[in-house]
């Protein structure tokens, strides 16, 4: 059953495929907890919703015997700390730079669950990403597919850091592959390559440092100690994965969807002139529509305030005057930042 079922799935294009039981350990629980009772995820208050669900598999599906985790390989084919810092040009994290992996992981789990149904006769199973309560890299380490590095990112030997996962929750017993001990060490990389400290301890995060969390699904002002270390980054950010070591045995990926689509540092005028439509028709299918065009002109905002060039000044002064009170802030910010005295 789990040949067959791993046959079909890097058939239909996984990089990596590991089995394990419905069931996570107190402990997940317990880290769970502590996270929230910390604040540490900000004003991410649909995981506190469904924490219940999210700590344990079968409280999201009672059917649920064994789940079958899945990788898809998206590392990239160029240095995605390159454009960092680059005068007057954005830096998108290299996930969001090609169609959204929402759309292409999600495919593939719907047609590996319809061949399963096939394949077995109708036994009930759920496919998730992660937008379902699913504690996904947890459940992840269990099956033996990586481990949750110090940076609480899934990093597995073979494909480093970068890899979407997805998840199929069956009916099935299937017979749970052995879980992945942890080999960070004593390297400390990724701690020391985040731009605002957001790792409090080892494995440990506070959402509302990363600037990751800050730039999309933050719905406020940025705060000003965060602003500088931005840098000129837009969307997300890449530090403490790219920073892994881990990442000198990952492969660029075949997937050729994940590509950046055009230029992979656009420039910061040429994004500040977006109107909403425009934003939309730019980035239609890719993950940074998500956000939306407020947030998208305040990161743009704050990417010009960083960028050190006077020419920018009158775009900043435009951006001051939106009708989005977090904008207009934002824009006023980068207009003094500029010199705009």
């Amino acid at each position: 059953m789990k040949d067959a079922i791993r046959a079909e799935a890097l058939r239909l294009g996984f990089d990596a495929v590991r089995f394990t039981a419905a069931t996570l350990p107190p402990e997940a629980r317990a880290r769970l907890d502590a996270f929230l009772a910390a604040g540490a995820h900000g004003t991410m208050d649909w995981m506190e919703r469904r924490a219940d669900q999210r700590a344990q598999p079968r409280a999201l599906w009672p059917e649920a015997v064994s789940v079958i985790v899945l990788g898809t390989n998206y590392a990239p084919s160029f240095d995605p700390m390159e454009s960092v810092g680059w005068r007057g040009r954005a830096t998108i994290s290299c996930y969001a730079q090609g169609r959204d992996y929402h759309d292409v992981v999600k495919g593939r789990l719907k047609a590996l669950g319809q061949w399963m149904a096939a394949r077995f006769k109708g036994v009930p199973l759920k496919v998730f990403v992660d937008t379902a309560p699913v504690m996904e890299k947890p459940l992840a380490q269990q099956a033996g597919l990586g481990w949750q590095g110090k940076h609480t990112n899934l990093l597995s030997r073979e494909w480093g850091n970068w890899l979407f996962l997805g998840e199929i929750y069956t009916a099935l017993a299937i017979e749970p592959d052995e879980a992945a001990r942890e080999h960070c060490g004593s390297c400390t990389a990724c701690l020391d390559a985040c731009p605002t400290a957001a790792f409090p301890a080892p494995f440990r995060l506070d959402a509302r440092r990363c600037l990751s969390y800050l730039s999309i699904e933050h719905r406020g002002p940025i705060p000003h100690e965060f602003r500088r270390a931005m840098g000129n980054r837009v969307y997300g950010c890449d530090d403490c994965l790219a920073a892994c070591p881990w990442n000198k045995f990952a492969r660029a990926s075949r997937e050729m969807r994940f590509a950046p689509r055009g230029e992979r540092a656009p420039p910061l005028a040429e994004l500040a002139a977006l109107d909403d439509a425009g934003f939309r028709a730019r980035f239609s299918g890719s993950p940074v529509k998500r956000i939306g065009i407020g947030r998208w002109r305040r990161n743009v905002a704050i990417a010009i305030g960083n960028s050190g060039d006077a020419a920018l000044r009158p775009v900043a002064q435009d951006l001051a005057r939106d009708a989005d009170p977090v904008v207009a802030e934002a824009g006023r910010w980068a207009a003094m930042e500029l010199g705009d005295g």
